[in-house]
C-alpha cells in the first residue's frame, strides 16, 4: 500500500516537472504568440530545433521580444 503512494506519487511529481519543463521550452513562442511577433513562424522553428541549446532558446527569445509591427 505504502509502495503504491510512493509510486504513484513520483510518477505525479515526474509528469508535474515534465508539463512545467515544457512550458519553460516554448516560453519563446509563447511570448511570440501573445506579443503577436511579425516572426511567430521563425521563434517558433528556433525554439523547436535550437531550444535545447541555451543559445538557441536566448535567440529566440530575443527574436520573440523584438517589436511589435506597426499597425
Amino acid at each position: 500500500m505504502m509502495l503504491g503512494l510512493l509510486v504513484s506519487g513520483f510518477s505525479f511529481l515526474v509528469s508535474w516537472f515534465g508539463l512545467v519543463g515544457l512550458v519553460v521550452y516554448f516560453v519563446p513562442t509563447i511570448v511570440a504568440l501573445v506579443r503577436h511577433a511579425p516572426n511567430t513562424l521563425l521563434v517558433l522553428v528556433v525554439n523547436l530545433f535550437l531550444g535545447w541549446s541555451l543559445i538557441g532558446w536566448v535567440v529566440a527569445l530575443l527574436l520573440a521580444a523584438r517589436s511589435k509591427r506597426a499597425i
